[in-house]
């Protein structure tokens, strides 16, 4: 847990010191480590038999749960986004 919290540090302050150099591609980059990243999680959770067997017992609650955080998560963007281009036509009419 230290070890990630001292990564998050570091990384805070190397993108401190960094924030005025451009960096081309970066969120290429981004994209490709989180994918792999997601990709070792499904190895480690699809490897360990103690996690497969205790899916069957989440069961129908863990799918509602995720069900309405996405859910949420859609209309909360969708509302967010209906408000700033509200506010963006009512800033160009001015």
């Amino acid at each position: 847990m230290f070890i990630a919290i001292g990564f998050m540090v570091l990384g805070g302050i190397l993108g401190y010191l960094f924030r005025k150099r451009e960096f081309r591609n970066i969120s290429k980059i981004i994209t490709l480590l989180i994918w792999i990243l997601l990709f070792i999680l499904g190895l480690e959770v699809g490897g360990n038999p103690e996690i497969l067997s205790g899916l069957t017992n989440i069961g129908m609650e863990a799918l509602i749960i995720t069900l309405a955080a996405v859910l949420g998560s859609a209309m909360a963007a969708f509302l967010l986004w209906k408000h700033i281009n509200k506010k963006r036509k009512g800033f160009h009419e001015k």
